[in-house]
């Protein structure tokens, strides 16, 4: 008998602090995930369900276990260098450790059991720090030819464009070699991780996308697809994609 239900699609989430203490003193956090996310994974078919963070390794080998393919999505934070063997600089952002702990480990985990993985923003940085990657700290620092690449404001437009590296799965999901792309970064790849290959460069030189050729589908992204999808297709086709390989790879229910 056929399986004719969506492929379960798990989407890594933020916490937010409260600014006050409850009336009884403590101070609870709350899972949160932009919309955009969940709307991207829908309306490609597929079935979002948010991810909270653990430090039980069994329970996360429940979540692969259970899941068709794993979405990490960007956030407002920095991995911390000693994960990629360096000391922070100044101007190193705010640090997740919870969350940057959570991710690389469940990035690992869907890496060993080939589970269909997309990283946006952050979560291509996490791929490739799970992968024995670095990054650059702060981009204004330690790569002062850049361009700027923090440009919030046309995160709805597209701020700048990207070169798609020819042959790669990339270049096939867009079916083109340039594309506008908005970007709210200030660190970036440096170094990439075993096995990666690079898809996609600024125009300044800065690597903006990374896949595995050794995986099923392993797709990290430095931009926002979700929030350009609605209205444009070649980055909606970066979701339908992925959706159609976790409807592929799935597992038996």
């Amino acid at each position: 008998m056929k399986n004719h239900s969506l492929p379960l699609i798990g989407i890594t989430a933020d916490l937010a602090e409260p600014p006050q203490p409850s009336s009884r003193g403590a101070r609870e956090s709350t899972i949160v995930l932009p919309r955009r996310y969940c709307r991207a994974v829908e309306s490609n078919g597929g079935m979002p369900i948010l991810l909270p963070f653990t430090r039980s390794r069994a329970l996360m080998r429940q979540f692969i276990s259970r899941l068709d393919g794993l979405l990490i999505s960007g956030g407002n934070f920095d991995i911390h260098p000693s994960y990629y063997g360096e000391k922070p600089i100044k101007e190193i952002g705010a640090i997740k450790e919870e969350r940057t702990e959570f991710e690389l480990e469940i990035t690992q985990l869907a890496l060993e059991q080939d589970l269909p993985l997309l990283g946006v923003c952050g979560g291509a940085q996490a791929i490739n720090v799970a992968l024995g990657g670095s990054l650059y700290q702060d981009i204004a620092t330690q790569a002062p030819h850049a361009n700027q690449h923090e440009q919030g404001a046309k995160k709805e437009i597209g701020g700048h464009k990207v070169v798609i590296a020819r042959g790669t799965r990339l270049e096939k999901i867009l079916r083109r070699r340039t594309l506008e792309v908005n970007t709210t970064h200030h660190q970036a790849v440096k170094k990439i991780g075993k096995g990666l290959v690079v898809n996609a460069t600024a125009e300044d030189g800065l690597i903006e996308g990374i896949e595995s050729p050794r995986h099923s589908f392993v797709l990290g992204v430095q931009w926002h697809p979700e929030v350009l999808a609605p209205r444009h297709v070649p980055h909606r086709r970066i979701f339908s994609f992925f959706i159609d390989s976790c409807r592929c790879a799935r597992r038996p229910r």
